[in-house]
């Protein structure tokens, strides 16, 4: 026995490992297609404007906790419909000959599951479409003929097993691949109490396919696939940090809009029930003006509060009336506000109560035709260059315009990088204009609409936002 757990030793990492391709906030726009028609990273929305399943592939050894550590996934993600699809149940059925020498057959082989089934029952999932999952007997080695796990189509997809990085088809499925890497002593304990407490086998018949199947199996084919991994998990479901790091992560890309994983310095407030229920509001075409200000006044300084987020800060240390040590953060002091007249003006109140006796400039750009726009008008802060700059329009259209006050603001001598253009609603076409032209400028957005139609309003939009809140239309 010490024979066989000495020879299974093999490497393994410190600490959690976030693979920099997928998770660097800093990566550039979108990376080539993985083969399944989605940018490699992040499914994008089908054809008929449905999201895909989030799908995140989870492997490593025998017995390392990988079903842990997917049921601990599971469980975090309560808010989202998550359902779990084993490899272990596509095992080919054993033949009557097969069974007659199943302690000559490697369980651990690829060839031992059925893959083609599992990418179609996968592929189902991914579209939309409910599944019948195999159900596999693991004392007969064979598969219930009459009976299978109906799944359902949700919102993420684990797919749990030794073997799924092995087959390029599988893992290009994957938007997340979790490698769970536990030690071998470990992994091999944990087998031999599984298999004779859940499976009836003896601990000799235990140890002799370890021997003889699994560990060079794990050699060959599961060890060699961690180089696919996105995050490596050392200690399995036992590492609760690197499991809500995961679930947070996961949690922000279900909430993001797509033009958000294709341009990192486009931020969308998390939709809630109250967002969703304020924006109701102010886009029904029936709210009365007074409501109409109430409600855009309060999604406004939700977002000039996750603006405010995204400057910089400084250490502080403060004793509170305890008389304790707290150590906080410093407000940036170098900050003002630049409204787009006149609809910009509307976002003036919530910037002055978050930040008390704030400078705001205005610039006023006429629109001349559909796309035009001409600069009528500016007066901004005389070092409006040493200063953070909030720019204020609560909608974003085009982006004509938007480009307009910005390339004001960078003549004037703000850097691009200390420029945070907060909007209520934004157009995906204006975002596209805003974002290649100025890379290193901040959006920040309540919500991104569908588009822009023919008179290039946003769609659905909530019509003239200026004339609704002041009460002129």
């Amino acid at each position: 026995m010490d024979g066989v757990m000495d020879s299974a030793v093999g490497p393994h990492f410190s600490g959690l490992r976030l693979d920099s391709r997928r998770f660097s906030s800093s990566s550039l726009p979108p990376s080539p297609s993985n083969g399944n028609g989605a940018a490699d990273g992040f499914a994008s929305p089908k054809a008929d404007g449905t999201r895909r399943p989030f799908v995140i592939g989870v492997t490593g050894g025998t017995a390392s906790g990988k079903k842990t550590v997917c049921d601990m996934i599971i469980q975090q993600l309560h808010d989202h419909r998550v359902v779990l699809v084993n490899q272990d149940s596509f095992y080919c059925g054993l033949t009557e000959e097969q069974s007659e020498h199943v302690q000559d057959y490697n369980f651990d082989h690829p060839d031992a599951f059925d893959t083609d089934q599992l990418l179609e029952c996968m592929g189902k999932l991914k579209s939309g479409q409910s599944v019948n999952i195999p159900i596999y007997n693991f004392k007969n080695h064979r598969r219930c003929s009459e009976s299978f796990r109906k799944v359902n189509a949700s919102d993420v997809i684990i797919l749990e097993g030794i073997l799924v990085f092995h087959d390029q088809r599988v893992r290009d499925l994957m938007d997340m691949k979790i490698f769970v890497d536990t030690d071998a002593d470990t992994r091999l304990a944990r087998r031999i109490r599984r298999d004779t407490v859940e499976r009836g086998r003896d601990v000799t018949s235990v140890l002799e396919q370890y021997g003889r199947f699994v560990k060079p199996a794990f050699d060959d084919f599961v060890l060699p696939s961690k180089k696919y991994a996105d995050v490596i998990i050392p200690r399995g479901g036992d590492n609760h940090v690197a499991i809500d790091l995961i679930v947070q992560h996961i949690r922000t890309k279900l909430g993001q809009h797509d033009l958000c994983k294709i341009y990192p310095n486009v931020f969308v407030v998390h939709t809630t029930f109250q967002i969703r229920g304020m924006h109701t509001l102010i886009r029904d075409r029936n709210i009365t003006t007074p409501d109409f200000v109430f409600y855009s006044d309060r999604l406004i300084r939700l977002v000039v509060e996750h603006g405010l987020g995204h400057l910089p800060f400084t250490e502080k240390q403060i004793v509170t009336p305890t008389g304790s040590v707290y150590m906080g953060v410093d407000f940036c002091k170098k900050l003002c506000g630049v409204s787009v007249v006149r609809s910009g003006e509307s976002m003036e109140n919530a910037l002055r109560a978050c930040c008390k006796g704030i400078k705001i400039g205005k610039i006023l750009i006429h629109r001349v035709g559909d796309n035009g726009q001409q600069l009528i008008y500016h007066k901004l802060p005389m070092d409006i260059a040493e200063r953070h700059v909030l720019l204020l329009d609560p909608v974003l259209g085009t982006g004509n315009s938007a480009n307009q006050a910005i390339e004001l603001l960078i003549r004037k001598g703000v850097p691009e990088d200390q420029i945070i253009f907060l909007n209520l609603i934004s157009a995906p076409e204006g975002v596209h204009c805003v974002c290649k032209r100025f890379p290193r400028l901040k959006i920040v957005t309540s919500e991104i609409d569908v588009g822009l139609n023919e008179e290039y309003r946003v769609i659905p939009g909530l019509g003239e936002y200026g004339d609704r809140y002041f009460g002129t239309d």
